[in-house]
């Protein structure tokens, strides 16, 4: 069994932002290169260490990131920022490197179902062409990273074993993956799953370093997050604003909100090196490029610590 350290207080956790591509990859208003250039440069001056800047898949099929190669030559690259930027297949795989990602991202589902339906293959069929890209990043000397989306559950199929999640993380290690993501593509994670995939993935891979992905489609993102910090988890990915969501799930909604998740990591005392009043300017604006309001709630409440003039709010009467 998995050893089990929980993540307190003085310990850091690394903060994925997904805004710029799995935040407004469903869109429908196309959002300008040059805005996406420019939140992207704006998460990097605010401390965020990896960023998935966006993805090198068919224009056909998500139009919005038909810019990503632009996009990757507009960035301003930094050190401590790493870029990644997600790949379906080898020809992606070369774009990528091509446009001098940091990290590739591969995905894949891990019911049979939803794999079809997001990127029309198998699992096996997925997990084969990973191969061809593992040896191009690698000839590239770049480091692959792999998502299993619907690692809580399917909309079509229900429940997925955790032995199938487990399976494919483990493909992922013998590729020579850095890492994976528990895609929580549905939003059907529960602190018990979360415990349970943790522990046995942690079993079957424990070279690959965990990451995990909730959407708050059922309203309990944070409290998964609560769960993978009891279990020693320290990465976790999120949007700004909480934009984002599957195009190829029924009614799904966004991601958990990025600036709600560092409240609640710098209200427990960890450290993210992420400076949030940024991030929350940062999604007020967004809301101004996507012309409408977003789910996220920090940045409109304001920190617990905000300070309001009593004039400012009217007195009872009675």
């Amino acid at each position: 069994m998995a050893e089990v350290s929980p993540i307190t207080a003085g310990h850091r956790v690394e903060v994925t932002e997904v805004g710029p591509r799995d935040g407004i990859q469903a869109d429908a208003t196309f959002v300008p290169t040059e805005h996406k250039i420019a939140l992207i440069n704006r998460l990097t001056e605010a401390g965020v260490p990896r960023i998935e800047a966006t993805s090198f898949v068919s224009p056909r099929a998500v139009p919005q990131l038909a810019d990503a190669a632009e996009v990757m030559k507009g960035v301003k690259r930094s050190k401590s920022t790493v870029l990644a930027a997600l790949v379906p297949n080898a020809r992606g795989a070369i774009r990528a490197a091509e446009a001098g990602v940091d990290q590739i991202v591969v995905f894949m589902s891990a019911s049979e179902s939803h794999n079809l339906k997001n990127v029309n293959c198998t699992v096996a069929e997925s997990l084969k062409a990973f191969e061809d890209v593992a040896k191009i990043a690698h000839d590239s000397g770049i480091p692959v990273h792999g998502a299993i989306a619907t690692s809580f559950g399917c909309p079509f199929e229900g429940d997925v074993p955790v032995a199938q999640v487990a399976r494919i993380a483990r493909a992922y290690q013998d590729m020579g993956f850095v890492g994976m993501s528990f895609g929580d593509t549905t939003g059907m994670a529960t602190p018990p799953l979360v415990k349970e995939r943790v522990l046995a993935v942690r079993d079957a891979a424990p070279r690959l370093s965990q990451v995990l992905h909730f959407h708050n489609t059922r309203g309990i993102g944070l409290a998964n997050v609560m769960a993978g910090l009891a279990v020693g988890v320290d990465r976790y990915e999120s949007s700004i604003g909480g934009t984002g969501g599957c195009p190829f799930v029924p009614k799904a909604t966004g991601n958990i909100c990025t600036e709600d998740l560092l409240y609640l990591l710098h209200e427990m005392g960890i450290e993210t090196g992420i400076d949030l009043r940024k991030l929350m300017g940062m999604a007020s604006d967004m809301q101004s490029v996507l012309g409408r309001e977003l789910p996220g709630q920090i940045m409109k409440a304001g920190l617990r610590l905000d300070l309001h003039p009593m004039e400012s709010v009217r007195t009872a009467v009675g």
